[in-house]
């Protein structure tokens, strides 16, 4: 599992400065802004899975198209669920992400990759929304080593549940 810690650990610094340049560019959300912070966060997530699967160039050509349909997904959602939507949108990453990974490694079958998917979609998300407060209210929280924190604690039960071995 140090892939994992490792993995979410490389995740967390990323979408700390990503958080810290919102707050200090002051930049407005605006649909083109938070898709091009999806790609970017999607395609680490892709490099991570790439270097455990050693085949790094197509998850990296692979994670910011996965990023795009996440938060392409938020944002149709967003009018009707309001900020509610990062969670399907976060939950899909996950399990788009364990499809990457079995086309990537083909060791697994189908069924397998989508109860992965699914276990990591739900293990990330439930920590996701725990600690969903970092960015909706960032005044609470402007410390980066908060959400260094808050972000290793999303990561790690996505990947854990990707890359645990079968027994």
């Amino acid at each position: 599992m140090i892939h994992a810690v490792i993995a979410s650990l490389a995740l967390a610094a990323v979408m700390t400065l990503g958080d810290v340049a919102w707050t200090a560019f002051h930049i407005q959300h605006r649909t083109t802004y938070g898709v091009i912070h999806g790609a970017v966060m999607c395609l680490c997530l892709g490099v991570a899975i790439g270097i455990r699967t050693r085949r790094p160039i197509p998850a990296a050509i692979a994670g910011p198209l996965i990023g795009v349909v996440a938060a392409g997904t938020f944002y149709v959602l967003e009018p009707s669920l309001r900020w509610g939507a990062l969670f399907p949108a976060w939950m899909l990453l996950w399990i788009l992400f364990a499809v990457l990974q079995q086309r990537l490694a083909t060791r697994e079958v189908a069924a397998l990759t989508i109860v992965r998917g699914i276990a990591a979609a739900l293990a990330s998300g439930f920590a996701f929304y725990l600690i969903s407060d970092i960015w909706i209210h960032e005044a609470r929280h402007t410390n980066p080593v908060v959400h260094f924190a808050a972000w290793t604690m999303a990561f790690v039960p996505g990947f854990v549940a990707l890359f645990v071995r079968r027994t």
